[in-house]
């Protein structure tokens, strides 16, 4: 904790093997936060991939090509987006 900047954060994704302690003065004189996430591991996110994958589950996204990129940020910043903007790599060997 004491690397972390003033009013820094640490994130810990899943759960270590072995538990860390943390001293309450590193939080609170460098005004840093704790946060945690169970998202799962590696294992975990496969298997959910491979469930997706024999289920036919797929993201909602809007395919755009690079060309488009300012218009989608315009979008963003309208809230005019329903779906995640991907922007499709062949795109970009046109000129």
């Amino acid at each position: 904790m004491d690397l972390l900047a003033l009013d820094g954060a640490m994130v810990v994704v899943g759960i270590p093997e072995n538990q860390t302690p943390v001293g309450s003065f590193s939080l609170v004189a460098g005004r840093r936060s704790l946060a945690g996430s169970l998202i799962g591991g590696i294992k975990e996110t496969q298997e959910m991939l491979d469930f997706c994958s024999k289920n036919d589950i797929a993201s909602e996204i809007e395919l755009i090509p690079i060309q488009k990129v300012n218009e989608a940020y315009k979008r963003v910043l309208n809230s005019d987006v329903r779906y995640r903007f991907v922007i499709d790599i062949k795109s970009l060997e046109q000129k």
